[in-house]
């Protein structure tokens, strides 16, 4: 029998947590109104209500980095290799989120506050800051692709950032997680825009359909730069921020056992979405490769929108500048928002968007205080934004492979997964992806700091 949604939050709120009623009550109506698509048989409804946290970690992962990589990677070397690349690494991506929505649905705890529980202080403080470092560092290189798409347009810097932040902060101030939700995923509808952009660029369908039935051979050979890209799209794909964001989301969602099919349909709806995405900025800067045009001095968005107006019309490039600006400001609410997760978690604070700013002003103090330490970096007058970027580029696959090991082991804990821990094959595919990732941080990092090495 349907409970009705009095009876529902008799059930889901914890009367020992008055501080915590108005978010369980929250999340209680939002769950009275899954039960009333899943008891009425309506299964796109169903879906809808249930779809958030998988779409966003994957659109989000999409960032102003993540796209700079695909059209730099477009521009150097064309479709034929790196297209079928991009869909392993989005498949990876996968086999990592899918995970984290199966630990989130059984424990209802986020990745910060389980890892604290479960093995101890030290690890807990330890994933909590190495997460919020790495995070502030990221949030830099969003406003670095705000501030460089929105100059594509002639909007000043600091107008750029300010509205930005403004926007993040509204949003983030919308009084509940659905209402947030929502938000953020109709604007990253927005990360869509490099598709028709793809499509002004005139591609050639025949080659494209054979880069994705054909893996193309190396294009010049292992070389540095090379190598550089190969990485990079690695590291555009799978970060740790990702695993914090869609457990703690999922938590925060208020998803059970029951939700588990659509939370998988969530990740992979996701990772079809973002890997289209990502193919089609390589595509809409693949005229850069065609034509020979050089791309060294391309540092930013705008410069690859002002390099790709003869190939794309106004339309075209006017559509990728947007794409980029969509792609920061995406990015900055949900990384914003894992860091909140991951401080209230481990410190034992609120860590909810079901909580009000009265309620819970640390974990708003903790999004907005990254956002803007982000922001006034970006402003800082003749930063070394690009090496900055490189950098951030380079922590986040290093950080990669600790995150991933303390994934596997949460996930094979039959203490606290029962039957949703591991199987055999998710262990193999898992430990593939840690093993790869350990290996592709080690290698970016030597390269990195020892360029030399490949060129000999």
């Amino acid at each position: 029998m349907l409970l009705s949604k009095e009876r529902l939050r008799a059930l889901w709120i914890r009367p020992w947590a008055p501080q915590g009623w108005d978010e369980d009550r929250k999340r209680a109506d939002d769950r009275a109104r899954v039960l009333r698509a899943r008891a009425r048989r309506r299964p796109f409804l169903l879906l809808f209500l249930l779809v958030g946290p998988g779409v966003l970690v994957m659109l989000g992962e999409n960032d102003g980095p993540s796209m700079l990589s695909y059209a730099t990677t477009g521009a150097t070397y064309g479709i034929g290799f790196f297209v079928p690349f991009i869909i392993l690494t989005f498949a990876m991506a996968y086999i990592v989120q899918e995970a984290t929505v199966r630990i989130g649905i059984v424990t209802h705890r986020g990745h910060a506050e389980l890892i604290y529980q479960r093995f101890g202080p030290f690890w807990g403080n330890f994933a909590m800051l190495d997460l919020s470092v790495g995070n502030v560092l990221t949030l830099i290189t969003e406003f670095v692709a705000i501030r460089a798409g929105t100059a594509f347009f002639g909007i000043a810097p600091w107008v750029a950032v300010t509205m930005a932040v403004v926007f993040s902060v509204a949003v983030l101030l919308s009084g509940r997680y659905f209402a947030w939700e929502r938000i953020v995923l109709l604007l990253a509808t927005a990360n869509l825009l490099f598709i028709p952009a793809a499509a002004f660029s005139h591609p050639d369908f025949a080659a494209l359909t054979r880069a994705l039935g054909t893996w193309q051979p190396l294009p010049g050979g292992a070389h540095g730069a090379f190598l550089t890209l190969v990485l990079a799209n690695i590291g555009a794909t799978v970060t740790p921020w990702m695993i914090f964001f869609q457990q703690s989301a999922t938590v925060d969602k208020g998803l059970t056992r029951l939700d588990l099919p659509q939370g998988r349909i969530d990740t992979a709806l996701g990772m079809c979405l973002a890997a289209i995405v990502a193919i089609a900025a390589v595509v809409a800067s693949a005229p850069l490769f065609t034509h020979h045009v050089g791309v060294a001095g391309l540092a930013n968005s705008a410069d690859f929108a002002t390099a790709l107006r003869p190939f794309l019309g106004a339309t075209g490039v006017t559509l990728f500048a947007l794409g980029m600006i969509e792609a920061g400001l995406v990015a900055t609410m949900t990384i914003s928002t894992s860091s909140s997760y991951a401080v209230g978690e481990v410190l034992r604070r609120g860590h909810s968007l079901n909580l009000t700013l009265r309620q819970e002003p640390f974990f708003y103090a903790i999004n907005l205080a990254s956002i803007v330490v982000a922001a006034a970096v970006v402003l800082i007058p003749r930063a070394p934004l690009l090496a900055i970027t490189i950098a951030v580029n380079v922590i986040a696959t290093l950080l990669m492979a600790p995150a991933l090991l303390f994934l596997l082991l949460l996930v094979n804990d039959r203490e606290i997964m029962g039957n949703l821990a591991n199987s055999r094959i998710a262990n193999v595919a898992g430990g593939a992806v840690t093993i790869g990732i350990a290996v592709v941080g080690a290698v970016y990092g030597v390269v990195t700091a020892f360029p030399q090495l490949l060129a000999q």
